[in-house]
């Protein structure tokens, strides 16, 4: 058994962040149920993009990518009797998750003080921007604003290029896992005092937290790290991007063993011997002569050529694009692509996923379902919580509620 199985999640998702969240809980074997605000047509992330699935235009691959595995309830809970019905799933739940801004959660209710009235054994986790206690709570927050005040672009790229972001989503991406480790946490809390609680978390935080070595070393040494070229380490050498006969490589000696055997490969024993080099504290001092060293050696070959002959012997990969990171062997051979049957469209039978990053012994593998409709599940889960046709006919009629 998956081990959140028989957990019920109620989950208000906008965009990546919020969403991701869900989708980990929801891998992890969680029944979420992904509430959307009917006046707002539901998550924007839903028509982000031109990229459908199915000819009515309602099921794009952004959402898919995040809303896969979870169920769709279209509730307006601003509304009183939206609220009514929404306390009705709090009472039956273990946990509701929110991405809002840091004011909206105590202004919407989804907070453990007006919610344990209900439930006392609720876990509420928010995911914000930058928290719910301090000046800019009401403020939005997204990915790309925290790369760059967080100083994330400033050591991104190469050295004279303008500030970079990270070209995947990794804040918002963070952020959810930072969020989901919460929501466990919160869930294992409940086990065993009875009682849940509020947890926080927010994406300026996590992405101050992730400068990790490089925070410490500008507060307690006062150095600011900068760019690297060739992508490099800033303290270790080589670690870094070399050119190859077809492209880019990436080599991380890390340890002294490494250098030496990366010496063998390359037949070129003088490297090892080379006074410039014996250390990585000489190599650090004279990495561009370093650099100019190993191109001359990597141009020789192509990156198939060097992955093959340093397989599992010096640290490496090749520099791929997405086509030829998801073509790739490794990842096609070792299932960490799934297909799942698609019945929306008549041009398209089946839709591809990235697995779920996680095996648990003794557990089936995660099955992945595509993504709901927008408020494609919102009659079954109403009635489910003992609401009766007529009564979900009128909340239809009054926008509290959409059924697809």
């Amino acid at each position: 058994m998956l081990p959140l199985k028989n957990k019920r999640i109620l989950s208000f998702e906008t965009w990546g962040a919020g969403s991701f969240h869900g989708t980990l809980l929801a891998m992890l074997g969680a029944e979420v149920i992904n509430i959307e605000d009917p006046k707002q047509s539901g998550n924007p992330l839903r028509r982000m993009g031109t990229l459908f699935l199915d000819e009515s235009q309602e099921d794009n691959e952004s959402g898919e990518s995040t809303l896969h595995n979870k169920k769709s309830l279209a509730l307006d809970i601003r509304s009183a009797e939206g609220k009514k019905v929404f306390l009705n799933l709090v009472e039956k739940s273990d946990a509701v998750i929110d991405n809002f801004r840091g004011s909206l959660p105590e202004e919407l209710g989804v907070i453990y003080r007006k919610l344990k009235v209900v439930n006392p054994r609720i876990v509420c986790t928010h995911l914000s921007g930058y928290g719910r206690d301090n000046e800019r709570k009401s403020w939005p927050g997204y990915d790309f604003l925290m790369q760059a005040e967080t100083g994330w672009m400033s050591v991104t790229g190469e050295p004279g290029s303008i500030p970079t972001k990270v070209g995947v989503s990794v804040v918002d991406l963070l952020g959810s896992v930072y969020a989901a480790l919460c929501t466990v946490s919160g869930l294992l809390r409940t086990e065993i005092t009875g009682k849940g609680g509020d947890f926080d978390t927010n994406l300026f935080d996590v992405a101050l937290n992730c400068l990790c070595y490089q925070g410490l070393w500008f507060l307690n040494e006062g150095i600011v790290p900068g760019k690297q070229p060739r992508s490099a380490h800033a303290s270790q050498a080589p670690c870094q991007l070399v050119k190859t006969a077809d492209g880019w490589f990436y080599v991380a000696c890390l340890t002294q063993k490494f250098w030496e055997i990366l010496c063998q490969e390359l037949g070129d024993d003088s490297l090892k011997h080379d006074a410039r080099f014996l250390t990585n504290e000489s190599r650090m001092k004279h990495r561009e002569e370093l650099t100019a060293s190993l191109d001359n050696h990597f141009q020789k070959k192509t990156n198939a050529n060097w992955a093959a002959q340093m397989e599992g012997k010096v640290p490496c990969a090749p520099v791929y694009d997405i086509a030829q990171a998801l073509d790739n062997p490794y990842v096609r051979n070792n299932d960490k692509i799934l297909s799942v049957p698609y019945s929306r469209s008549t041009d398209r039978k089946s839709i591809e996923f990235l697995c779920a990053p996680f095996s648990i012994p003794g557990t089936p593998s995660v099955e992945f379902q595509t993504a709901p409709l927008y408020g494609e599940n919102t009659r079954d889960i109403l009635i489910e919580a003992g609401i009766t046709e007529k009564e979900i006919n009128n909340l239809q009629k009054a926008g509290v509620i959409f059924c697809q």
